[in-house]
């Protein structure tokens, strides 16, 4: 206890022992701020500016609705090109992408001939002439033995569709005939 004590007075008396003498760091300083001659670069002339007059007035605004006389002209342009129907009502297979779906064969009773479809969820349906499969209204236009034929309709980014023949082929051979 007595070494912390000496310690401590040692250390006060060090510290008094320092003087406050700063005379010399204040003559440097006024010494510098005499002889240095502050340089202001002069404010850069500004540019005029130059107006141009509104040419834009006469155009449709792009927050206001468009006129009746614009839609009607883009409905006419719609209507008088291909369109899936929409109010009919869709069949099971077409909320599956074609990539997902897989014929696995065929099944032929009395004249009639039916595709089995493989879905993605493993479901097995079987599909006739004049249904419909995957995302792109595709009619089902022909079964064979090997695929089935699709007749799909593509949008062409105008509003209009274009029709596209496609084919789903058959992964493994499996055909069934029934005779009555």
């Amino acid at each position: 206890m007595k070494l912390k004590c000496t310690l401590l007075v040692m250390s006060a008396t060090f510290l008094v022992a320092c003087n406050d003498d700063t005379a010399q760091q204040k003559e440097f300083i006024d010494q510098v701020q005499a002889s240095a001659t502050p340089k202001i670069e002069p404010i850069p002339q500004m540019k005029a500016f130059e107006s141009f007059p509104y040419s834009a007035g006469s155009l449709r605004s792009p927050f206001d609705a468009p006129k009746p006389e614009v839609i009607e002209s883009r409905l006419v342009q719609v209507k008088n090109c291909l369109q899936p129907d929409q109010n009919r009502e869709r069949d099971p297979l077409e909320k599956y992408p074609i990539d997902n779906l897989v014929m696995k064969g065929t099944i032929a009773l009395s004249g009639a001939t039916w595709a089995l479809i493989r879905a993605a969820d493993q479901g097995l349906f079987r599909v006739t002439e004049g249904e419909y499969m995957g995302l792109y209204h595709g009619e089902v236009v022909g079964i064979y033995d090997d695929h089935v034929e699709l007749l799909e309709l593509i949008p062409d980014g105008t509003g209009c569709w274009k029709e596209r023949l496609t084919k789903v082929e058959i992964v493994e051979s499996t055909q069934l005939t029934v005779s009555e």
